[in-house]
Formats: structure tokens, C-alpha cells, sequence
């Protein structure tokens, strides 16, 4: 039944509604005016009962559709919630393995300079005894 109202309001909503809508009246009005007895003399109060009609069914279906169409942004807005946040978190754990890296590479490059120092004293107390 949600469907058919999805339906209903997307042709409702159209251009072809409103084309097949209007050529239905004025030939409604086109023989009422040249029938000698009219079965809806010019107020035309049956096509403004019909109009009513047609737009007291519309209007729920059209409110049926909005609902339908909610419900499904609705879903949708959690999906993207749910990926952003999953996308998030491997953000997060990609920082944290690029922190461990770099402080690895500190750890080693400070390994290296005390090596270096050691070396440099060694080589200043060779040169400075001879």
C-alpha cells in the first residue's frame, strides 16, 4: 500500500498529471457549454465536488509518501552515521600506528646520535693523546 502511495504522489506530482488534469476539466467545461441540457451547468458545482475529491484522497497519500520518504532518510542519515564513525576509528588507529612508527624511528635516531657521541669521545681521547 506504501508503494502505490509513492506511486500515486510521484504521478501527482508531475507535469503529466497536471496536462491530463487540465485537459480533463476544460472538456468538462467544453460540453457543459454546448450541450443544450448541461449535466453540470456553469457553476459546475459536480467538477467542484470531484475537485474536492480528488484533492481530499490526495493529500493523505501525498502526506503517506512524505512519511514513506522520511522513514527511508531516516535510514539512510544512520547508514552514513555508521560509516563515518567506522571511518573515524580506522582514522584514529592509522594515527596511532604512524605515532608508534615515528616514535620508533626517534627512538632508534637517539640510539644513534649517543652511539655517535661515544664514537666522536673515543676519537677526540685518540687524538688528544697523541
Amino acid at each position: 500500500m506504501e508503494r502505490v502511495a509513492d506511486r500515486v504522489a510521484a504521478f501527482g506530482g508531475s507535469w503529466t498529471f497536471i496536462g491530463i488534469f487540465l485537459t480533463g476539466i476544460l472538456l468538462w467545461m467544453a460540453v457543459n457549454r454546448d450541450e443544450v441540457r448541461p449535466f453540470d451547468p456553469y457553476p459546475y458545482i459536480l467538477l467542484n465536488l470531484l475537485l474536492s475529491c480528488v484533492a481530499a484522497l490526495q493529500a493523505p497519500v501525498i502526506m503517506m509518501s512524505q512519511n514513506r520518504q522520511a522513514v527511508r532518510d531516516r535510514v539512510e542519515v544512520r547508514n552514513d552515521y555508521e560509516v563515518n564513525l567506522r571511518a573515524e576509528l580506522q582514522i584514529v588507529a592509522l594515527h596511532a600506528k604512524l605515532d608508534e612508527a615515528r616514535d620508533k624511528d626517534l627512538a632508534k635516531l637517539a640510539a644513534m646520535l649517543v652511539s655517535q657521541e661515544e664514537r666522536l669521545q673515543r676519537i677526540e681521547t685518540l687524538l688528544a693523546d697523541r
